[in-house]
C-alpha cells in the first residue's frame, strides 16, 4: 500500500510539473494545427531554375468564412527566395510549366468562371490569363510538346432537357446507372475556334500524358468513373491523337499510379501493382511501346515506388517508400545499374519533379519538425536542400522527441512504428499513451510530420502523452508480401500487432498499461472499434473516426466492394457469414468497457455513416461503456471544412484528457469552448 501511495504521489508531481512546463513553454496546440500551411505539389521549370508549388492555406475557424482550405500558387528559386503568384480565396490545382518554360499553367475557377478552367501565368509574374474554358469542369490536362495544343479531361455537357425536368422536381437518381464518363478532348488554348474535339474512347478517363513526338497520348481508362473501377479496373492505353485509335493497351492488372514517357517516346514508365490482389501500386514497370513488352525493374523491392521521372531515355529516377523513410534512386531502363542517390533513412519525400536535363529536381519533404516543404534535389546534395519555410512560427515552438521503434509481434514478425515521447518526460515515471492507427490498411506512417486535425501527435505529446503510430502487417513501405499479410484476416494478426506494440512500450517502462488509449480513421477506425470491444481490457479510452463496426453491412454500404474483395477480405460475406460476423466490433460490444467517442461525416460514401450509428447503438444498448456519437453535416470520409476539423481536434483531445488523465466516469460535457490565440504577422502566438 505504501509503495502504491508513493507511486501515485510521484505520478501526480510529474503531471503537475509537466502541466506547469507546458503552460510556460510555447508548445503546439489545436489552434496551431488549424493554421498549419502545407506544400501540396511541386513542378520544377524545364531549366531547373525555379519551382512552382501549391500551398494549402487553411481557413481560420471563428475568423474566416467556414469551408475547406485555400490552395495558392507560389514560385521559389534555387536560393530559397519565394514569391506569391496566385493567392487569396483560390483553389489552384494541376500546376505545370508550359513546354517553352515561359509560363506556369494551372486549373482554377476564378472570377466569373462557371467551371474549372485552364490558366497560364508568366514565369516572371503578373496577371494570370484564362486560355481554355469548357462547358464542364476541366479535371486534368497535358500540353503537346510544341505548346500549340492541349489534351484535357472533362465530362460532357449536362443534358439541358434533364436540367429543365430537375428544376420541376423530377430529380430522382438511379443509383450506379447514371455515371457521367470523363472524356478526352483536344483543343488549341488561347485560340478562338470551334468546340474542342472529343476522342471517341471507351470508358472513363482519369489521367493523360502527351508523347514527346506529339502524335500519341497515354490515357488511363476505366469502365466507369466509379471509385471501385478507379481503384481496380484502370488500364493505360496508347492512343493516336488524330484518330483516337488505341494502338496498345498495357498489361498491368490491378492498381496503377503515375505514368511517364521516356524523352525519346519509345518507352513508358508506370507505377503499377504486382498482381490483381496487390493492395497498393508500387512496382516500377517499363513498357517497350514498340513490342508491348512490360518489365518490372525491381520485383523484390522491399518498399513501394511512389514517384518516377526520366533522367534521360536510358535511366529513370524514382522515389520509394522503404520502412519509415524514402529513398531517391536511379536505375537503368533494363533494370541494371541501380544507384541510391539518397538512401532510405535520411528523409521523407514525395512528388518528384525533374528538370529537362534530368539532373536537378524538386520534391516535397516533411520531417518530425515540420509539414511538407519544397526541397531542391541536386545529384550532389545529401538529403536535399530546403527552399521554403511556410510556417516560420513553428520554429519557435518546443516539439517532443520522435523516433522509430522496432519490436517483435507475438508470432516473431519484426514490426516498426513511430513513437513521439512526452515533451516533458520524467525518467522512471510511466505516462499515458495514445495509439494512432493509420487507415488503408495499405498506407504507413513515416518518420516525418505526424500531427494533423485527427492525429494528435505533437499536440498530445505537449500534454504529457506518448503517441505511437504502428505500421502493422498490411502496411505499405515494406514490399508486396508484407502488404498482403493482413488479407483474409480482418481484425486478426494485423490488430494483434497494435496490441503487441503497446506491450513493447509497457515493457521498456515508458507507458502505464492502465492508461492506454487508441484512435484512428477509416481502417484505423476499425482498429479502434476492435480494440475497444474485443480488446477492451487493454484500452482505457478510444476515439473512432469514420470507422467500420460491422463487416457484413460494410460490404453492402461501401462504394468499393471490388477492392474489399480483391485486396482485403479475399472472400465475400456469403462465403463465410460467421467469419464476417465474428470479425465485426459489434459482435463483441457486450464485453466492451472502454469509453468510446465516435466521429464521422454525414455524407461518407466510403464507410457509410450507419457504421458509426451501429457501433453507438450496440454500445448504448448494452450499457457497459460510455459512448458518444458526433456527426459532421456535409462532411465525407474525413473532414474538409475548418470548423469541423477544429471541433474534431478538440473532442479527440478532450476525450483522452478526461479518461486517461482526468476523472473518467461519465463523458465530459458535449458542448465545447472554442477559442484562438492572438495572431501576429509572423503567425499565431
Amino acid at each position: 500500500m505504501k509503495r502504491s501511495v508513493r507511486t501515485l504521489l510521484a505520478l501526480l508531481l510529474a503531471l503537475a510539473a509537466a502541466a506547469g512546463a507546458s503552460a510556460a513553454d510555447d508548445v503546439l496546440t489545436p489552434e496551431h494545427v488549424a493554421r498549419l500551411r502545407t506544400v501540396t505539389s511541386t513542378a520544377i521549370s524545364p531549366d531547373g531554375g525555379l519551382v512552382a508549388y501549391t500551398l494549402l492555406v487553411p481557413r481560420v475557424p471563428l475568423k474566416d468564412e467556414n469551408g475547406p482550405a485555400w490552395v495558392e500558387l507560389h514560385v521559389v528559386d534555387r536560393a530559397g527566395q519565394s514569391r506569391p503568384f496566385v493567392t487569396g480565396e483560390v483553389e489552384v490545382g494541376a500546376v505545370e510549366w508550359t513546354p517553352d518554360g515561359r509560363g506556369i499553367s494551372f486549373l482554377a475557377k476564378r472570377g466569373q468562371d462557371q467551371e474549372r478552367c485552364l490558366y497560364v501565368i508568366s514565369a516572371s509574374g503578373g496577371e494570370a490569363r484564362r486560355v481554355l474554358a469548357h462547358e464542364s469542369a476541366i479535371s486534368a490536362y497535358s500540353w503537346s510538346p510544341d505548346g500549340a495544343r492541349v489534351a484535357f479531361l472533362a465530362t460532357e455537357k449536362p443534358d439541358p432537357e434533364r436540367e429543365k425536368l430537375e428544376k420541376k422536381g423530377f430529380d430522382a437518381q438511379v443509383f450506379e446507372e447514371e455515371h457521367k464518363p470523363v472524356r478526352v478532348w483536344i483543343a488549341a488554348p488561347g485560340v478562338e475556334q470551334g468546340a474542342p474535339r472529343r476522342l471517341d474512347l471507351e470508358g472513363s478517363a482519369s489521367e493523360l500524358h502527351w508523347s514527346p513526338a506529339g502524335d500519341r497520348l497515354a490515357v488511363a481508362l476505366a469502365p466507369t468513373p466509379s471509385a471501385d473501377d478507379a481503384y481496380m479496373n484502370r488500364t493505360v492505353h496508347l492512343v493516336d491523337v488524330e484518330s483516337g485509335a488505341v494502338h496498345l493497351s498495357l498489361d498491368t492488372p490491378g492498381k496503377i499510379g503515375q505514368a511517364a514517357f521516356s524523352p525519346d517516346g519509345t518507352h513508358l514508365a508506370l507505377i503499377s501493382a504486382a498482381d490483381r490482389n496487390d493492395p497498393h501500386e508500387g512496382r516500377l514497370t517499363v513498357t517497350d511501346l514498340a513490342s508491348g513488352a512490360t518489365r518490372d525493374l525491381i520485383p523484390d523491392l522491399p518498399g513501394h515506388v511512389t514517384s518516377v521521372g526520366w533522367k534521360d531515355s536510358e535511366v529513370l529516377v524514382f522515389l520509394a517508400d522503404q520502412g519509415t523513410s524514402t529513398s531517391l534512386e536511379e536505375i537503368g531502363r533494363d533494370g541494371g545499374n541501380r544507384t541510391a542517390l539518397i538512401p532510405a533513412g535520411r528523409a521523407v519525400m514525395s512528388g518528384l519533379s525533374l528538370a529537362r536535363d534530368g539532373r536537378s529536381g524538386a520534391v516535397r519533404c516533411d520531417s518530425p519538425k515540420h509539414p511538407a516543404e519544397v526541397y531542391a534535389m541536386d545529384r550532389d546534395a545529401r538529403g536535399g536542400r530546403r527552399l521554403t519555410n511556410s510556417n516560420p512560427w513553428l520554429d519557435e515552438l518546443h516539439l517532443a522527441p520522435q523516433e522509430v521503434v522496432r519490436y517483435a509481434a507475438r508470432d516473431g514478425l519484426e514490426l516498426e512504428g513511430i513513437l513521439i515521447r512526452p515533451l516533458h518526460e520524467e525518467p522512471g515515471v510511466r505516462c499515458p499513451l495514445i495509439v494512432s492507427v493509420h487507415g488503408g490498411p495499405e498506407a504507413h506512417c513515416a518518420n516525418g510530420w505526424l500531427t494533423r486535425y485527427a492525429d494528435p501527435g505533437q499536440v498530445a505529446a505537449a500534454r504529457g502523452f506518448a503517441v505511437f503510430n504502428p505500421n502493422y502487417r498490411g502496411s505499405t513501405g515494406r514490399g508486396v508480401a508484407f502488404s498482403k499479410m493482413g488479407q483474409g484476416d480482418y481484425c486478426g494478426a494485423e490488430f494483434d500487432d497494435v496490441v503487441d506494440g503497446v506491450d513493447h512500450l509497457v515493457a521498456i517502462g515508458l507507458v502505464d498499461p492502465a492508461r492506454a488509449g487508441i484512435t484512428g480513421g477509416s481502417y484505423g477506425g476499425l482498429a479502434t472499434a476492435w480494440c475497444c470491444t474485443r480488446y477492451s481490457e487493454r484500452f482505457a479510452a478510444g476515439v473512432m473516426f469514420v470507422g467500420i463496426s460491422d463487416q457484413i453491412s460494410k460490404f453492402g454500404g461501401t462504394d468499393v466492394p471490388q477492392e474489399m474483395l480483391l485486396v482485403h477480405a479475399r472472400k465475400n460475406p456469403w462465403d463465410d457469414w460467421r467469419f464476417f460476423l465474428e470479425r465485426s466490433p459489434i459482435f463483441h460490444a457486450e464485453h466492451a468497457r472502454t469509453p468510446l467517442l465516435i466521429l464521422g461525416g454525414s455524407e461518407d460514401t466510403r464507410v457509410d455513416p450507419s457504421q458509426s450509428l451501429e457501433m453507438y447503438r450496440y454500445l448504448k444498448a448494452h450499457g457497459n461503456a460510455p459512448v458518444r456519437l458526433v456527426r459532421y453535416p456535409g462532411e465525407g470520409h474525413g473532414n474538409r471544412k475548418a470548423a469541423a476539423r477544429y471541433d474534431c481536434s478538440l473532442r479527440l483531445l478532450g476525450w483522452f484528457e478526461h479518461y486517461l488523465k482526468g476523472p473518467g466516469g461519465d463523458p465530459p460535457p458535449h458542448q465545447l469552448e472554442y477559442g484562438f490565440q492572438e495572431e501576429t504577422e509572423d503567425g499565431p502566438r
